[in-house]
């Protein structure tokens, strides 16, 4: 699709990669993939099995490291920018309502997932644009994949998968 098509849902018929009825503000920890812009090679490059960032690389780095000073439900986990796509781990906590006598006191609004992954994009592509003087220029795909953590288990293989994306690169057919 060019970016002067138009979206015409009975065409395009997009699905959503969401669980049904899911609550996805609810705390929990959900593990993340967000692909850059028709699966470019923007970040950096992996030499010897590891990930070399470039100044994009490192922007996108420093907007991650950021998120939890606009969240403050939001805790980072394990986390790699890969050239064309980046993996990461965030866990949302549930934070309480504070009490003020017979009314709840105002407390922070608790984000969901999409708001912070929205941020992410918004924030690094600005300051990637910026650099490379391409204002609105798309940085990111539309969507991004998730995946609800359920269990240690779960969070174990996501983390070893995250760890060992940079030295699997090579044997990806995708990236050959």
């Amino acid at each position: 699709m060019s970016d002067t098509a138009i979206y015409d849902p009975e065409i395009h018929k997009r699905t959503s990669l969401r669980l049904q009825g899911y609550d996805y503000a609810q705390a929990g920890m959900y593990f993340v993939t967000i692909c850059a812009y028709e699966h470019k090679c923007l970040f950096g490059e992996i030499v010897d099995g590891e990930m070399r960032l470039n100044d994009k690389g490192r922007i996108v780095l420093e907007c991650w490291n950021d998120l939890p000073q606009h969240y403050e439900n939001l805790v980072l986990d394990y986390f790699t920018i890969m050239p064309n796509h980046v993996h990461g781990i965030m866990a949302l906590l549930d934070i309480p309502v504070v009490g003020a006598g017979l009314k709840p006191a105002p407390t922070a609004k608790r984000h969901g997932l999409s708001e912070m992954v929205r941020a992410l994009k918004t924030f690094s592509s600005k300051h990637i644009n910026k650099i490379r003087s391409t204002p609105g220029m798309p940085v990111w795909q539309r969507n991004y994949y998730e995946h609800v953590i359920r269990d240690d288990d779960d969070l174990n293989r996501i983390r070893e998968y995250i760890i060992n994306n940079p030295p699997n690169w090579g044997e990806d057919e995708e990236n050959r």
